[in-house]
């Protein structure tokens, strides 16, 4: 199981997204602003980061890239994940926030899966076991 720390300002996604990350074996934390959530990273240690771009205080891509300036949370994956789909936002949240990927809203849960799944890979971070339902 991952520790995954999503930041998102909207709590009915944030709901979601956490039940999808459930499911698939990961333990979430959860941060409704980009100060929390670069508080949280730092506090909570987590494997991956799930990250919307649009929040009212600092946003996504401003947050990712404080926190690959950061030696704590430097090597943490970021997954961003945003209405913010246009290719100048995508090339965005690589270049210029060191995304590990970028995933619009709304995605399947499978895509966000894999997504985590894939950055986990790629940073030697361990693969959760997948819940099942009886």
């Amino acid at each position: 199981m991952a520790k995954i720390l999503l930041i998102d300002d909207e709590p009915d996604i944030v709901y979601l997204v956490k039940k999808v990350l459930e499911k698939g074996g990961h333990q979430v934390e959860e941060a409704y602003t980009g100060a929390e959530g670069i508080i949280k990273a730092e506090t909570e240690n987590p494997a991956l980061i799930v990250l919307d771009i649009l929040m009212p205080d600092i946003n996504g891509w401003d947050v990712a890239k404080t926190l690959k300036s950061q030696d704590k949370t430097k090597n943490t994956p970021i997954i961003m994940l945003s209405v913010k789909n246009s290719h100048d936002s995508v090339q965005k949240s690589f270049k210029y926030s060191g995304a590990s990927a970028h995933l619009g809203k709304p995605s399947k849960g499978i895509e966000i899966l894999s997504a985590i799944d894939r950055a986990l890979k790629e940073s030697n971070q361990p693969l959760p076991t997948p819940q099942t339902d009886h």
